[in-house]
């Protein structure tokens, strides 16, 4: 592993059947430095503490999931099963502590060096039963407390029994008939795709109608966006008519500024009033109203 990138020696080659590797041919093992006290069984692993614990030499807290580099050995078996220990050193102080499998009761165990944080849930105290029950063959002590074990025992089965029966009834109640369950689904799932269909065509009419972007989402209809979106219409018409009456205020005024007429005025076709100021206020107004109504054009 460490010998890519690496110069290879001329004799390499020449004897590459009796090295076989370049970690064997420059005495490296392929697991590097991680290997560097394998003679003595010792490997360098990574290994995450499994819960918290508080260092035995500087007494501080370390956090459950903080990793380390550990030294892993092999001291003995359960059965079949090896037993592994992890020595650490703390990264807050030059301590070890040292953590061991413990396969009878899956679980770690702190040896040395830490103490373990009690953070240990008991199912019977919450209406459980025990996980890992190694004395359940041995005979206990009190004869009543093993009588009332028992009976919670056994209420507990019934109620687990209870519930299974339930749980049958209903599956077989959904699964006595699919086809009609199924039609029932497909039918109720085709009436809410025709209402989607005529919903999106209405937008779409909209959408073009109003030269609405395609992405827009248009909201659904109800009684209170249809009075809001009224009430706004009949302001905004409000404004224009005042908007508009101001602006004809403001013209007649300045109009009826205007100097009289000198001279007679040529060429000029006559109209129903004789006045020519009124004819020219009528059509500066009616010119006004045709150019600032767009309905009017």
């Amino acid at each position: 592993m460490q010998g890519f990138n690496k110069y290879y020696p001329p004799d390499f080659f020449d004897n590459i059947d009796k090295h076989g590797s370049l970690n064997s041919y420059r005495g490296k093992h392929a697991l590097g430095d991680r290997a560097r006290k394998l003679d003595q069984g010792i490997l360098i692993t990574r290994f995450e503490l499994p819960f918290n614990i508080w260092c035995g030499t500087c007494n501080n807290h370390i956090g459950m999931g903080v990793r380390y580099n550990a030294e892993k050995k092999k001291i003995g078996n359960y059965y079949s099963t090896p037993i592994f220990s992890f020595r650490c050193k703390c990264h807050l102080c030059d301590g070890w502590f040292e953590i061991q499998t413990d396969p009878k009761n899956t679980r770690y165990v702190v040896v040395s060096g830490a103490r373990k944080k009690e953070e240990d849930w008991n199912p019977e105290e919450n209406g459980g039963f025990a996980v890992h029950d190694t004395d359940a063959h041995a005979t206990p002590a009190d004869p009543l407390a093993s009588l009332e074990k028992t009976t919670d025992t056994q209420k507990g089965l019934v109620q687990v029994q209870d519930r299974l029966e339930e749980l049958r009834e209903t599956s077989d109640a959904y699964n006595a008939d699919p086809f009609t369950l199924s039609s029932r689904v497909r039918k109720q799932f085709r009436a809410e795709k025709k209402v989607e269909k005529a919903k999106n065509q209405a937008d779409d009419k909209i959408k073009d109608r109003y030269a609405l972007p395609e992405t827009l989402k248009l909201v659904a209809d109800n009684p209170e966006t249809i009075e809001m979106a009224k009430e706004e219409w009949a302001r905004g018409r409000r404004e224009m008519e005042l908007r508009e009456s101001q602006k004809r205020r403001a013209l007649a005024v300045e109009v009826t500024a205007l100097p009289p007429a000198v001279g007679p005025i040529r060429h000029q076709k006559r109209t129903a009033s004789s006045n020519p100021v009124s004819s020219l206020k009528e059509r500066i107004l009616a010119n006004t109203a045709r150019q600032s109504n767009p309905f009017s054009r």
